[in-house]
């Protein structure tokens, strides 16, 4: 485990936003010694650079529109982004908590805690990353459900079948032409639309 979560680390391609200072330049230094792959850019880029799993950025009020901006128009998925800041008060917290940081280290920066916060950060991005797919998997699902249940009521309609035998004429469809039920559907839906289409033409 120790060793698979180390190698997950060094896989990672990581962009540092912030001033190239001490700070900077130690975040960096500290990223390299764990194996990172990183990337420092003072100012932040305009555009996200690709493939990037962990963003960590300095934040201020100013930062903080360039980097909402910046994660707005990334690419999915995008990447997990850790703050950088000089203290605690209210309104740096509420900076935080809007560019959806998942983890916060303290100027100055040091190693200890450092790996601590990649590693979480890290977990929680995939967890959320799973928990979409998995989101997206049912709202495919629900939706090829839908189209079923308009294409049998097509059927149903327009050759008086009844619900039951709309089903197996789609389903033998789909068998007969090894393909989804979800894809007949829409080829049903499809050509009823065209058909009420030209209708209204005519």
């Amino acid at each position: 485990m120790p060793g698979a979560l180390l190698k997950d680390l060094r896989d990672l391609n990581v962009v540092v936003i912030h001033p190239p200072d001490t700070d900077g330049e130690s975040l960096v230094e500290h990223l390299k010694r764990i194996g990172c792959r990183v990337e420092p850019y003072w100012p932040a880029p305009n555009e996200m650079p690709p493939a990037v799993d962990i963003l960590f950025t300095t934040i201020d009020r100013e930062m903080h529109k360039r980097i909402t901006k910046l994660l707005r128009r990334a690419p999915d998925p995008k990447p997990a982004v850790i703050a950088v800041v000089d203290y605690e008060n209210p309104a740096t917290l509420q900076l935080v908590l809007e560019s959806e940081s998942l983890a916060v280290i303290g100027k100055p920066v040091r190693p200890f805690g450092l790996l601590t916060n990649l590693v979480i950060t890290r977990n929680v991005w995939q967890s959320r990353k799973r928990q979409q797919e998995r989101i997206a998997k049912l709202e495919n699902k629900l939706a090829g459900q839908k189209r079923i249940a308009k294409a049998k009521s097509i059927l149903m309609e327009s050759q008086a079948l009844s619900e039951q035998d709309a089903y197996k004429s789609i389903r033998t469809q789909a068998m007969a032409k090894r393909v989804s039920m979800e894809q007949i559907a829409a080829a049903i839906i499809h050509a009823n639309e065209l058909l009420s289409f030209r209708l209204k033409d005519d």
